[in-house]
């Protein structure tokens, strides 16, 4: 899924994104949708990290928007 179909979805995990890595800027961050690796990239070197450490921190987030978005669509 590209992030322009995806832009939607990305509007509304920003700022849960934000919370938990603080120096996000949604004008340089890639959407981790439509670009994971580029995500994890800017993740690393905006918030000091290895790429390994970059690369759980990114699973571990949508691994979590996951069930967030499962739980919603359960409610409804």
């Amino acid at each position: 899924m590209s992030c322009f179909s995806a832009s939607a979805s990305w509007a509304v995990r920003f700022p849960r994104a934000k919370q938990r890595f603080p120096y996000l800027q949604r004008r340089y961050a890639p959407c981790p949708i439509g670009d994971k690796d580029g995500f994890v990239a800017y993740l690393a070197q905006s918030h000091h990290l290895t790429l390994t450490e970059a690369q759980e921190e990114a699973d571990d987030f949508l691994f979590w928007e996951k069930l967030h978005e499962e739980l919603e669509r359960d409610a409804i």
